[in-house]
């Protein structure tokens, strides 16, 4: 599939072309526009509504999709590199908890005897 087709010539040596819409071109608006495609799908038996499902997409360019306001893969920490630290920053909690914890034990009444400390 040509993008540009060829047709007749002129007297001045130069060919008149006219143009076709391929695929990268088709693509390429929907992502500048972007495109939403909407639907419902419902399932009922005797006028009972059994499942409803809607369906709503959109198509379009990150950065359209930022003008939007629509930016939710930036915050999602599966989707962005921070998930990798994911588990060190959650083995890092858990010990700082369990430290504070021992901490609260010792000052609390009876507790500097399950602490260790000298009372």
């Amino acid at each position: 599939m040509g993008a540009i087709e060829g047709y007749g010539g002129s007297g001045n040596g130069r060919v008149a072309t006219r143009g076709t819409t391929d695929l990268a071109d088709i693509l390429e608006r929907i992502l500048d526009k972007g495109i939403v495609i909407a639907g419902d799908i419902a399932v009922n038996v005797l006028d009972i509504e059994l499942l409803t499902i809607k369906v709503r997409l959109l198509i379009a360019s990150v950065d359209k999709a930022r003008e939007m306001g629509i930016d939710w893969w930036t915050s999602d920490p599966a989707l962005s590199s921070k998930a990798r630290e994911l588990p060190a920053q959650d083995r890092e909690l858990r010990e700082r908890l369990a430290r504070l914890e021992d901490t609260v034990r010792a000052l609390s009444p009876g507790g500097q005897d399950r602490a260790g400390g000298s009372g």
